[in-house]
């Protein structure tokens, strides 16, 4: 996780990101309570015994953005790196191999890289774990296309990292018209044993069917949101190790308030809840909690 120096909206990626508000406050505000809600958040991870590895942005380069990590890099089992290439420019300048180097030190192995970065050349982007949503026990990268995510490149990762494609397009209404959403995993959240997503969101029936086949084959409960969930950002989860290996599914206040207490209860019977209020960044960053947790899966040395 990426501790923020300069948090701010980001105009560059607002052109597509329709979560995003301005918010009447200063730019000093914004950054002040972006701070408080990351390190509240990260003690919340810690005391349910989450490894959180927390690294500082620096004021060197303009990077508002660089909360949120899971975007421009992945972790792999076999000690791979995934470099990605990113729409906004100001958010390219977040990749730094001295947060490679941290991870080597506190005893992680990393074996190789795959760059994707000179896709940008090209105007073609897929963003890391923002617009992929990788099954690892099943083998699946799930991708909702965009213009964060390019079918091609898509294509390419699965043949790199040995994942089944399942691409597909799913829609936000704004100002009475069906938009693409930005990222997949606004919309679609996947665990060991169940899949969190916005059905409703993809228009085409035919999609909707082979995402819920691949979905039921691999034996994940559903766990259906509306679109007025996903605006609260209830499709931003992610599971997460605690202490001894134990599940938590963690999320923001905002989306664990949005959800029904059914949905609440399905969840709860899979693993446990860890929420924390992220108001501001999800506002200006248009962004949430999956998003701030760039998962490490690397081999320890």
């Amino acid at each position: 996780m990426v501790r923020p120096v300069s948090f701010r909206m980001n105009e560059q990626t607002a052109v597509n990101n329709y979560y995003q508000k301005n918010l009447d406050v200063t730019p000093e505000t914004v950054q002040f309570r972006a701070l408080q809600e990351f390190d509240t958040f990260v003690e919340k991870l810690r005391e349910v015994g989450v490894n959180v590895v927390v690294v500082s942005d620096n004021k060197d380069k303009d990077t508002p953005d660089s909360i949120f990590p899971n975007n421009w890099m992945s972790f792999h089992e076999d000690g791979t790196i995934g470099i990605y290439p990113m729409f906004a420019e100001n958010r390219r300048l977040e990749r730094r191999d001295d947060i490679f180097n941290i991870l080597e030190e506190k005893g992680y192995e990393i074996k190789n890289f795959i760059d994707y970065t000179s896709a940008e050349e090209e105007e073609l982007f897929l963003e890391g774990t923002g617009s992929l949503i990788l099954d690892r026990i099943n083998g699946k990268a799930y991708c909702s296309l965009s213009p964060r995510a390019d079918e091609d490149l898509l294509i390419e990762f699965c043949e790199d990292f040995e994942y089944t494609p399942v691409p597909f397009i799913s829609y936000q209404t704004v100002n009475d018209e069906r938009l693409p959403i930005y990222h997949t995993n606004v919309m679609m959240a996947i665990a060991e044993t169940f899949a969190v997503i916005c059905l409703d969101s993809i228009d085409d029936k035919k999609e909707r069917k082979n995402v819920l086949k691949h979905l039921k084959e691999d034996r994940k409960e559903v766990i259906a949101i509306t679109e007025k969930q996903v605006n609260c950002f209830a499709g931003n989860m992610i599971q997460v190790a605690g202490k001894d290996g134990e599940a938590f599914l963690v999320m923001s206040k905002s989306a664990y308030e949005s959800l029904r207490k059914d949905q609440i209860s399905k969840l709860e019977k899979h693993c446990k809840i860890v929420y924390s209020s992220l108001d501001t960044i999800e506002a200006c960053g248009g962004g949430s909690a999956r998003c701030m947790m760039a998962e490490v899966f690397l081999p320890k040395k």
